[in-house]
């Protein structure tokens, strides 16, 4: 089709020209990057006219065949006339992908494996935040609904706590350990929970044991596994949640002070008592920097590959 249109153009503008002749035709082309508003309403003579019509058929030929191509985009005539080059800036702006959790708002624009990279343990955390508490409600909503579970049991919980409410949960975890732990040693650890309180937020990772019970009675022959299945699938939620967070620019760590914290936590914001907390997700502005970390070798100690191809 492409083809037939160009040759078909080609004909018609042949034609006009013979029928115009010594006749002054007007053209009201798309000017190049160097011509001057004059030049676009001269009258050009017959030998440059035809030519003109040659290259004005042959632009809405090429225009037609990227439409029928399937090509969306709202380009210009101007930019199908002139492509830009390679290495301008209309040609890399969008040549490495980004990893956005919340698009168009995220603080930091990086691959999907630099967020990885770049997830670290942060404990020097502060209360600002460089989104919105809903954006950071969608960030949770978004692992719960799209973090994978085995035989999709969906049985991961999340309580995300912000501002004042995490603050309270810092309290009671003080609050519980003030009388497990030795006078002489409280101190430090006020210290150390007064530097998870200083966070902006935190996320309560939660399994319930109904719908892993539910896989047990229906299928029996894989009922012992789906205790640790289940740990794995909160596991991947934390993981998941915890580089989101650090891709929109906070910094966090990983907390574990359940079982003691547990019926604090229940009683206070209503949770069902036979829900497991797992973990809790400390998140924040970065205060401070990880420390470097120390890497053991990995091919042929941690990674095994079989069956590569060159």
């Amino acid at each position: 089709m492409p083809a037939r249109s160009l040759l078909t153009g080609l004909i018609a503008g042949l034609f006009l020209a013979l029928l115009l002749q010594q006749v002054v035709v007007p053209t009201t082309h798309l000017p190049d990057h160097d011509s001057s508003p004059e030049a676009v309403e001269s009258p050009l003579p017959l030998s440059e006219s035809m030519a003109q019509v040659v290259k004005n058929t042959l632009r809405a030929a090429r225009g037609r065949a990227w439409v029928a191509g399937g090509y969306k985009s709202a380009v210009s005539l101007q930019h199908l006339a002139q492509p830009s080059l390679p290495n301008s800036p209309a040609s890399t702006s969008s040549s490495k992908a980004s990893f956005s959790t919340t698009q168009h708002t995220m603080s930091n624009s990086k691959t999907f494996f630099e967020a990885i990279k770049d997830r670290r343990t942060i404990y020097q955390l502060n209360k600002e935040s460089p989104i919105s508490d809903k954006q950071i409600t969608d960030i949770a909503e978004k692992a719960l609904l799209h973090v994978p579970s085995s035989f999709n049991s969906q049985s991961t919980r999340l309580v995300v706590l912000l501002n004042k409410e995490h603050e309270q949960f810092w309290d009671f975890v003080l609050e519980v350990l003030k009388p497990l732990t030795p006078e002489d040693q409280f101190s430090k650890t006020e210290q150390k929970i007064g530097g998870f309180k200083a966070g902006y937020g935190t996320i309560l990772s939660y399994e319930d044991p109904e719908p892993v019970e539910n896989l047990r009675k229906a299928f029996p022959l894989y009922a012992h596994h789906f205790g640790d299945w289940s740990e794995h699938t909160n596991a991947m939620h934390q993981y998941a949640l915890w580089v989101a967070l650090e891709a929109e620019g906070f910094g966090a760590n990983l907390q574990h002070y359940n079982p003691i914290i547990d019926q604090k936590a229940a009683q206070h914001w209503d949770i069902p008592l036979q829900w497991k907390l797992r973990a809790q997700l400390v998140f924040g502005g970065r205060a401070g920097e990880a420390g470097e970390k120390q890497f053991q070798q990995v091919q042929g100690k941690r990674l095994f590959v079989h069956g590569a191809k060159e």
